[in-house]
């Protein structure tokens, strides 16, 4: 009887033992299904949802809740029950302003003198007054050949009496593309429509040849690597000015290279950028690498110290000399993300933790707003009061969180995220100058992540590096408000003539020194003096 009892308390363990592992393994196939679910929602989100994270002025919640208790204002005024046209007013002058700018051309239709008669009485015709009307005249790109005619000069004198003749020559600027058809202007073209417009150079070809010119784009490409050999002068000057700065923006992003010695090519190389805060004048640059290793911002930013803006790879830590100010914009948007994915429902049930966790990132970016024009010592006083303890709270909120939410769901993600990175999301609060996010490199890579998608990839590591180097020009040039296709023109007009071994010279045609600015600027009004 004993045998028979311990033989079924045997059993009794292991069905309470197969019990426990079978509701183990329902739950962890319960939590691989919510995950595999929310991983499907973020890509659908990604493909068809909007792109926008902006949230209604009043906040996260007023998408769900909207109460009463939260919008009342018992003093407020009754709204005005008059009738009021639905049409909102035309505002006066919005197209003349538009088109001072531009140079004018007038065209003038007028009846001939012989029409000029009174269909009445066949007397003559007076005019007494106008009609105008206004068109935008755009007039496509013209191919011209320039021929450059050197004159050269020699003496009669010496000629019918000395034994040597002494010939002078007139001067001529040297041309960056000797012995080639390519004109500053043309290369500076090509550019323009490949680096800030995204036009492929296989459609511009095809575009030239209706134009009736055959220029293959292998010249092309000949072209761009030649112009960004003289580009990369102001590339080195600027990279060098930068890294005196004491506050950079850093971030990454992905390119394909055909033909990399070694390596496949499906193989992924990266373009990282560069580029200064709000102090001092606009610097963006690119660099290409082979791979995504912390050595390459090492050796690009070995003479930085300072403050360094980024996302949350870890490849920018450790760097000697250098403090990290974390992006609250990534924190937020996986918040934002976690809010997304959840049924309607749940949505709108009262304090959702995913709403409360954007919540509290909100209230920071309206401090950041409120702080936005003010001094680097307000900004800094304003963090202190107003940015800490909402800081002080999140983090109560997160330790709580982090224990009650399992970690590999979208909102555990999220906390794990702030949690990981909260030593340098509260970077901002040490400097008045540091920002809450790092959303001005994200809008400086942009335009390369664009191109990408039209060009998609590089041929040579070389077209790689040359690319850098046009992005870097073109994008500095914007962001210190210079139209890239003239400053291009400039550059290549002016560098094969100055010594570019001196920096002085290379500094005179950095887009923020007065020749770019003089040159390159969009004037206020091209319109010609006209007298009554």
């Amino acid at each position: 009887m004993v045998q028979l009892e311990e033989a079924t308390y045997q059993e009794m363990l292991e069905k309470i033992e197969g019990g426990r592992k079978a509701e183990e393994e329902l739950l962890l196939a319960k939590l691989e299904l919510q995950w595999f679910r929310e991983q499907l929602g973020l890509s659908k989100l990604k493909l068809y949802g909007a792109s926008s994270e902006k949230e209604p002025p009043h906040g996260p919640d007023s998408l769900f809740f909207n109460e009463a208790e939260q919008l009342e204002e018992p003093n407020a005024p009754e709204p005005d029950v008059e009738p009021r046209p639905s049409r909102r007013a035309k505002r006066t002058g919005q197209r003349e302003m538009l088109l001072e700018k531009f140079p004018v051309e007038d065209v003038f239709h007028t009846l001939p003198e012989d029409e000029q008669l009174c269909p009445e009485c066949a007397g003559k015709l007076h005019q007494m007054g106008e009609e105008v009307r206004q068109q935008i005249k755009i007039i496509p790109p013209k191919f011209i050949v320039q021929k450059d005619h050197r004159a050269k000069y020699s003496c009669r004198k010496c000629e019918e009496n000395a034994i040597t003749t002494p010939v002078v020559t007139a001067p001529m600027p040297e041309p960056a593309f000797p012995g080639s058809l390519a004109s500053s202007s043309a290369v500076a073209f090509i550019m323009y429509r490949k680096f800030v417009e995204s036009v492929p150079l296989y459609r511009q070809e095809q575009g030239f040849k209706l134009s009736g010119f055959d220029l293959s784009r292998q010249t092309m490409a000949n072209w761009m690597i030649a112009g960004a050999g003289w580009l990369e002068h102001i590339y080195k000057r600027m990279q060098t000015q930068m890294l005196q700065h004491d506050i950079l923006h850093a971030d990454e992003t992905s390119v394909q290279v055909l033909k990399e010695d070694g390596r496949p090519a499906q193989s992924q190389s990266y373009m990282w950028l560069y580029r200064t805060g709000r102090d001092g004048p606009p610097m963006v640059l690119y660099d290409y690498q082979t791979t995504r290793a912390s050595s390459h911002p090492r050796a690009f930013l070995k003479e930085f110290k300072g403050y360094l803006h980024v996302d949350g790879y870890a490849g920018y830590d450790n760097m000697p000399g250098v403090v990290l100010a974390g992006c609250w914009a990534h924190a937020r948007r996986k918040f934002h993300e976690a809010l997304s994915l959840l049924e309607p429902a749940e949505r709108k049930k009262l304090g959702a933790p995913a709403a409360t966790g954007l919540n509290f990132c909100d209230r920071l970016f309206e401090v950041e707003r409120d702080l936005r024009d003010v001094t680097p010592e307000e900004r800094k006083a304003g963090g202190e009061a107003r940015s800490k303890p909402i800081l002080e709270e999140f983090r109560t909120w997160l330790d709580d969180h982090s224990v009650k939410v399992l970690s590999k769901t979208q909102l555990g993600s999220a906390i794990r995220y702030c949690l990981k990175q909260w030593s340098k999301l509260t970077t901002f609060l040490t400097d008045g100058r540091l920002e809450l996010d790092n959303n001005r490199s994200e809008r400086s890579i942009k335009p390369f992540v664009i191109g990408r998608k039209n060009w998609l990839f590089s041929n040579t590591p070389r077209g790689a590096r040359s690319s850098a180097v046009i992005y870097s020009i073109v994008e500095t040039a914007k962001e210190n408000g210079i139209d890239p296709l003239v400053y291009l023109c400039l550059l290549f007009d002016k560098l094969p003539n100055i010594d570019r071994q001196k920096a002085e010279s290379l500094d005179t045609l950095m887009p923020w020194a007065d020749t770019p600015q003089r040159c390159c600027k969009t004037p206020t009004s091209n319109r010609p003096e006209t007298s009554n």
